[in-house]
C-alpha cells in the first residue's frame, strides 16, 4: 500500500495488522492497524512508528515520499511497544533526529530501550515547536492510558494526533470514518474505550477539556480508522463513557456447569424484561470478557452468576470478575447469583467481588441443587419489587 496522504503535506504511513487477533488479552477480531504520520516541511516530522515486525512495510512507505535519513523529529506520543518497538530500528537510520516526547515519555523509551544516547526533546504541556511552515502544540495526557501519554495537535491543519483516545482495532484498506461503515467503527470504538481506556475516566474528561477549545477537523488515532466527518459524533460518545453514564440495561453474565444457574440466569432476565428493562444473557463459555465488557460500558446492572466448585465460583466467571475489576467501571447495580451443591461459597465470592468493584449490590440469590418452579417464582417476584425500587430511587436522584 502507498502512503495516504491526509492533509496537504500530511501522510499516513502505517501498517495493517490483519492477523493481530489478541491485544493484552482483548479480542481483536477485526486485526488492527499501527498508524504513523509523516509531516513534510522544512523539518521532517515522523509522528509514532509500528510494531518491529512490520517496520520494513512501514520504511518503504516512508522511503517513497522521503529519504528516511533525513528525519529530523520523531514524535513519541506513546513509548508503549505497538507505537514505539521501531524506533530502535529507524534511529539507526535517521541517526541526527530528535525524540519529542513527554517527561515520562524519556524516562520510559530509555527504560524500555537502554538508549541513553538518543537525541531528545521533552516537551510541557501547551508547548509549540515550529517545522517551518506548520507548527505543532503538545498536549500532556497523563493515564490516557499510561503515564506517558501525550497528544500533538497540528495547528494549521487542525489535526489532532490523539495516540490512543479514539482508536479502535480495525484492520481495512480504508482509512477515513467515511469510508468504512460506521456501525462497525464507533462498535469498535466503544469496545476499545471499555477494554482499555474506561479506568481512567476522569483523566479521560480532563483530556477532552484540555483539547475541546481547539478547531479539530480530524482526529488521528494510533489504532483503527481516522476520523474526518464524525469528529463531534466520537467526541460525544467519548464524553458519554467518560462520564460512566449507564442506561436502564442490564446484562446476566454466568457460567453453569448443570443448568442449574442457567435456570437462575433465565429467570432474572424474565424478570428485568417484565420491567421493560433491556436485558442480555451472556454465557461466559462462549462470550469474550472483552467483548462483554462492550456492553459493560452502558449497562447499569451487572448480575453475575456461578455454581460452587471446590469451594469457590467458575475460573471462568473468576477470571471475568478480576477483569472487570481492573476495568473499574463506576455508577453499576450489582447482583450475585447461583446455585450449590452443600458449600455455597461460589455466589458469596462473587457478591464480594462486585462489592470490591464498588458497585451497589443487591441481596445475592443462592439455591441449593436445582431450583424448582416454585423457587423460580418467589426469586422473580422479589426481583421485580427490587428492582423496581432501584429504578424509582435512581430517577428521583436523576430528577434534583
Amino acid at each position: 500500500m502507498n502512503p495516504i496522504k491526509i492533509k496537504e503535506g500530511v501522510y499516513w504511513v502505517g501498517e495493517i495488522d490483519w492477523d493481530l487477533r489478541n491485544f493484552h488479552g482483548y479480542s481483536t477480531q477485526r486485526g488492527s492497524t499501527y498508524n504513523a504520520y509523516l509531516i513534510l516541511d522544512e523539518k521532517i516530522t515522523l509522528i509514532d512508528t509500528v510494531r518491529p515486525y512490520l517496520y520494513d512495510r512501514m520504511i518503504q512507505r516512508l522511503s517513497s515520499l522521503v529519504d528516511p535519513s533525513q528525519i529530523h523529529y520523531i514524535i513519541s506520543n506513546h513509548v508503549e511497544m505497538d507505537h514505539s518497538g521501531s524506533l530502535p530500528l529507524l534511529m539507526e537510520t535517521a541517526k541526527n533526529a530528535t525524540i519529542i516526547t513527554s517527561p515520562n515519555g524519556q524516562k520510559g523509551l530509555i527504560a524500555h530501550y537502554r538508549k541513553k544516547d538518543w537525541n531528545f526533546k521533552v516537551v510541557k504541556s501547551g508547548e509549540i515547536v515550529n517545522l517551518g511552515n506548520k507548527n505543532i502544540k503538545f498536549f500532556l495526557t497523563p493515564m490516557v492510558h499510561w503515564p506517558d501519554n501525550m497528544m500533538s495537535y497540528l495547528e494549521e491543519d487542525n489535526v489532532l494526533f490523539a495516540n490512543d483516545a479514539f482508536g479502535q482495532h480495525i484492520a481495512s484498506f480504508e482509512r477515513f470514518d467515511d469510508e468504512y461503515p460506521l456501525g462497525i467503527v464507533m462498535e469498535e470504538a466503544k469496545k476499545y474505550y471499555a477494554n482499555i481506556v474506561l479506568p481512567y475516566s476522569s483523566l479521560v474528561q480532563k483530556s477532552l477539556d484540555l483539547v475541546s477549545p481547539l478547531p479539530i477537523d480530524m482526529i488521528a488515532p494510533a489504532h483503527g480508522i481516522i476520523w474526518r466527518s464524525q469528529v463531534k459524533t466520537i467526541v460525544g460518545e467519548y464524553r458519554k463513557w467518560a462520564a460512566n453514564q449507564a442506561e436502564a440495561k442490564a446484562l446476566v453474565i454466568f457460567d453453569t456447569m448443570w443448568k442449574s444457574t442457567e435456570k437462575i440466569a433465565s429467570i432474572i432476565q424474565e424478570a428485568f424484561e417484565f420491567l421493560g428493562i433491556p436485558t442480555k444473557m451472556l454465557n461466559l463459555r462462549y462470550n469474550h470478557i472483552s467483548d462483554i465488557m462492550n456492553d459493560v460500558l452502558t449497562a447499569r446492572f451487572i448480575c453475575v452468576g456461578t455454581p460452587t466448585l471446590n469451594s469457590n465460583m467458575l475460573p471462568t466467571v473468576s477470571g471475568f470478575l478480576t477483569y472487570l475489576k481492573g476495568l473499574s467501571p463506576k455508577n453499576r447495580i450489582g447482583l450475585a447469583f447461583g446455585s450449590y451443591g452443600w458449600g455455597g461459597q461460589g455466589v458469596r465470592h462473587v457478591e464480594g467481588a462486585l462489592r470490591e468493584c464498588g458497585f451497589n449490590v443487591m441481596e445475592s440469590i443462592s439455591v441449593q441443587f436445582i431450583p424448582d418452579e416454585i423457587q423460580l417464582q418467589e426469586i422473580f417476584n422479589k426481583l421485580k419489587l427490587e428492582i423496581s425500587s432501584l429504578l424509582e430511587i435512581s430517577n428521583l436522584i436523576g430528577s434534583t
